[in-house]
Order: structure tokens, then sequence, then C-alpha cells
């Protein structure tokens, strides 16, 4: 595990002969030296960088892209708007969660345990577990119907997928593993490219993009809900603080952590930008209305040519794979904190049997479901968002009162105004949430 140069040395004694006037170094001969303390500080930076941008970059996951694609083929460019509210939004939540673990070195499961008891951590856990299981199927769905398009069968693609992302943990260390992710992560610049190739009127774009626009019908309420609920997840807290302990990151390297989080978010919305963008561009001047990722990938082909369509696919393909290893992750991390368990990428299966078997039999089950003749996918996807939507609030409140407890925090509480935005997110979040539930609950109100 990398650590800092300087962790460790800033308590040593000086050399006898530290302070003796020794001839002044020649401005040739600082150079040097300075460029060393620069390359140390940047082998360090390195070391900590990682967790909040793979964590961000999970906004873009299977159900996610299928969600942006659908705001923006069926409301165009007035929704983009929504997109600086659901950066905020993120980069407050994520914040919180990384800062927690730093300064714990607990993850949110065993602090939920240490401060509200086991009742609660069961029922959370119970709720996170279904709620998973659930969105890791959609990502073995998107796996499936991105290379369909290719003419891949899915009797071939969700065994090898499901095979691969069980590799990369089982035989793996943290470091491989958190690099395979953050490669993962660079092939979401495709949907960048996708959105340069549909040629939109950018005045048009940047104008809906700083300009509020409202619409009084179900739909557009459900759609803003969809695009804050699909952005901010229950797992995501979990899967952060969980990466940061496991990292062994520390509240004197949280400086560049928090700039990991803040770079990380903006990044993840920045291609939900372009994924908007190109729905938006491309299929709403048609009337076209897609249900998922892939119909938009095929729906593409007409309007912005085959290899529109190519990119769209395989961005959908890299965000499933990336989908299906992170998810059974950060649910072996969270049930096995809460539970005492052991836990961590870098524990052999003797030493951490648990957090395996759990990650084995999340993939095992979510490749399964999508194999099975007639299994009900859909309502199996759309009741595991619908649980997201109920257990977000709670998770937000749960870890607005642990930021607090200055028994765990210390010194690094949320500020005032951290606190104001902090509720305030919380209290959007809630709202939205139950909104999201009322509309799933009821779906003649979204008509």
């Amino acid at each position: 595990m990398l650590r800092c140069p300087s962790v460790g040395m800033a308590h040593q004694k000086p050399p006898a002969n530290a302070f003796k006037p020794l001839k002044q170094p020649s401005d040739s001969e600082d150079v040097p030296l300075s460029g060393k303390k620069w390359r140390a500080r940047l082998v360090a930076a390195a070391a900590i960088i990682g967790p909040g941008i793979i964590a961000a970059s999970m906004v873009n996951d299977a159900p996610g892209i299928a969600t942006y694609a659908i705001a923006g083929a069926n409301y165009g460019y007035s929704i983009l708007w929504m997109i600086l509210v659901s950066t905020l939004v993120l980069t407050v939540v994520q914040e919180m969660a990384a800062r927690m673990g730093a300064v714990t070195g607990k993850g949110l499961s065993d602090l939920v345990r240490e401060v509200f008891g086991l009742r609660v951590t069961f029922q959370l856990l119970v709720g996170l577990l279904i709620a998973n299981l659930g969105t890791t199927v959609a990502e073995f769905a998107g796996i499936a119907a991105s290379l369909e398009i290719f003419g891949i069968s899915r009797y071939i693609s969700v065994p090898l997928g499901g095979l691969f992302v069980w590799l990369l943990l089982v035989k793996g260390s943290y470091d491989r593993v958190e690099k395979a992710f953050l490669f993962g992560s660079l092939f979401f610049i495709l949907y960048v490219i996708s959105g340069i190739m549909v040629h939109p009127p950018w005045p048009e774009v940047l104008r809906a993009t700083v300009s509020p626009t409202w619409h009084w019908d179900a739909g557009f309420i459900s759609t803003m809900v969809a695009l804050i609920g699909t952005t901010v997840t229950p797992w995501m807290q979990f899967f952060l603080q969980s990466s940061i302990v496991d990292k062994r990151i520390k509240i004197d390297d949280y400086a560049v952590s928090r700039l990991d989080v803040i770079v990380g978010c903006i990044a993840a919305n920045v291609i939900v930008f372009f994924i908007i963008v190109t729905a938006a561009a491309t299929l709403h001047p048609h009337g076209i209305r897609v249900e998922s990722a892939a119909d938009a990938a095929r729906a593409l082909e007409p309007f912005a040519g085959h290899w529109a369509e190519v990119i769209f696919a395989l961005g959908l393909f890299n965000a499933s794979l990336f989908g299906a290893a992170i998810l059974p992750l950060s649910t072996s991390y969270s049930i096995c904190e809460g539970f005492g368990w052991e836990s961590g990428v870098d524990k052999t299966w003797r030493e951490a049997p648990w957090f395996f078997g759990i990650y084995t039999a999340l993939i095992v089950v979510s490749a399964l479901a999508i194999l099975i003749p007639g299994a009900p996918l859909i309502p199996i996807m759309f009741w595991s968002q619908v649980l997201n939507g109920v257990l977000l609030p709670f998770v937000l409140i749960i870890m607005l009162k642990l930021v607090n407890n200055r028994r765990l925090m210390g010194e690094h509480v949320n500020s005032p105004f951290g606190n104001v935005i902090a509720w305030s997110a919380a209290g959007l979040l809630f709202l939205l949430s139950a909104l999201m539930l009322v509309f799933s609950l009821v779906p003649g109100l979204t008509a």
C-alpha cells in the first residue's frame, strides 16, 4: 500500500549538524531538491486518489444511463439545469462519507451499529441488500443488452462478464482492483464523444443548462425525482466510506481525498450532461420514446450514424460491467462491517469468508436471473429503485447525525454552513424520494 513519505517522519529528531551554518545552495542546486519534493507530493497524492472518482463514476451505471437517456428523449434540453442541482447534492453527501471514513477509520455500517444498535443496522442492511441485488440484476441486464446490439448472445456475455468481475476481486489486491476501476472510469469519455458527434445546438444547450425550466405535469416531476434518485443512491455512500477505510486514508491526507471526491462528482455529472444532450439532440425532436439505454443506442443510428450507436453501446457495456463489480463489492462491505465480520479486498477467502461469499452469491444470483427465460426483470429493477428511494432519506439523516457527533468526529464535524447545505440537500432528497415512491405506487399519476 503506498503511503505518504512524510508520514511518521515529522517528529524525528534532527541530526546534530542540522543547524550549522553551511554553504548556501545556489539556485541550480536548489532546483533538484524542489523537484524531488514535488515528485514526493505527487506520489503521495496519487496514492490517495481513487475512491471519490470511482464512487461518483457509478452515477453512470446501467439504470443511470437509461434514466438520463429517457430524460433527454422525453424533455430535450429543458431538463439540463437539474445537473447543476444533482452535482451539488452529490458532492455534499459524498464529502461527508469520505470525511467520516478518514476521521473514524470505520465504514458507515460499522458506525451505524456502534451508535444506533444492531436492530437499526439489521433493518437498514436488509433493505440495502434487496435494493442492491435488484440493481445488480440491472447491471447484468445492461451487459446482455449492450452486447446483443453486436449480435452476441446473453448466454455468452453474461457468464463471461460474471466470471470476469468475480476473478477481478477474488484474485486481485486492493491496488489492482482500484486501478481496474479507475481504468474503467476512463471509458465514460465515450459519452462525451457521442454527444459531440450528434452536433447539438450549443447556444441552446448552454442556455437550458443555466435557465431552469419547469413543467407542471407528473411525468416531468417524476423525471426530476429519477435524476436525483439515480445520482445519489444509498449504496454509494457505504462504498465510498469503506473504500476510504480500506485504503487507510487518514485525516492528515484528507485535503487530497476531498479533492478526489469533488473532481469525481463533477466529472461524473459532465458525463450525465453529454448523455442527456445526445438523446435530446437525436431522439427528442422526432418524438422517439425509449425504455432502456439499449433502446437509446439503437435509436441513435438513423439520426447520428452507425458509429454513434456503437459508441453509446460500448459505453453502456463498460458501465454495466463496472456496476456489476462495484454493487456486490459495496454490499459485501456494508453487511460485513455491520455485523463485525472481516472484510477487505486484500484479505484471503479464509480470513474473510463472509465478505467473499456474499460477493460471489450476488454475482451468481444476478447473472442467473438474466439467463432464466421469462424472468420478471423489469419488476425486479423497478422495485429495487423504489426501495432505494425509500432508504435514501433515512441513510442521509443517519449520516448527518453521525457526522455531527463530536465523540466520533471531534473538531471535524460539519460547520454551520455545511449543515445548512447538508440538511437542505437531505430535505430535498427526502421530498423527491417521497414523490418517487408515490409515483411508483400509483403509476397513473405519471401518465
